[in-house]
């Protein structure tokens, strides 16, 4: 049992040609892609909010009560501006902590002070349970 392979430069016969043939792959893909280009533009590129209807007399926003803690170079407390001891701090705390709408507290300390008088006074608030704290001031850190 023999083959016989002749070379194409003797024969009368053309090459078989021994590539896949691709063209109805394209025709295929260009259809997709004609496709895929028709259907973009139905989609929606809103979200849609069932918003609730205005009343005609809104309530003006409350504005929040606010209470300033300004720690010195030295970590002496002021609270509003008026200077406190540690003990009256916490107790102070312990008051704004027990109202139904509790106060800002804003914590400004001064550049020079020591890290750990502001730490005292945020674990002190956060013991206590204030959770509306906050750091004013840092763009003197900068």
């Amino acid at each position: 049992m023999g083959m016989n392979v002749g070379s194409s430069s003797g024969g009368d016969e053309p090459e078989v040609m021994m590539d896949v043939n691709t063209t109805p792959l394209i025709d295929v893909m260009l259809v997709l892609l004609v496709m895929l280009i028709i259907t973009i533009p139905i989609q929606l590129h809103a979200v849609n909010l069932d918003m609730p209807v205005p009343s005609k007399n809104p309530t003006p926003p409350i504005e929040p009560k606010v209470v300033e803690i300004f720690i010195d170079f030295d970590g002496t407390l002021f609270w509003n501006g008026e200077q406190i001891e540690r003990a009256v701090l916490d107790a102070r705390m312990t008051t704004a902590s027990q109202d139904a709408d509790q106060p800002e507290i804003h914590i400004k300390p001064h550049k020079l002070v020591d890290y750990g008088h502001v730490a005292h006074v945020m674990a002190t608030a956060q013991r206590i349970g204030l959770k509306k704290l906050g750091m004013v001031g840092n763009e003197q850190f900068l």
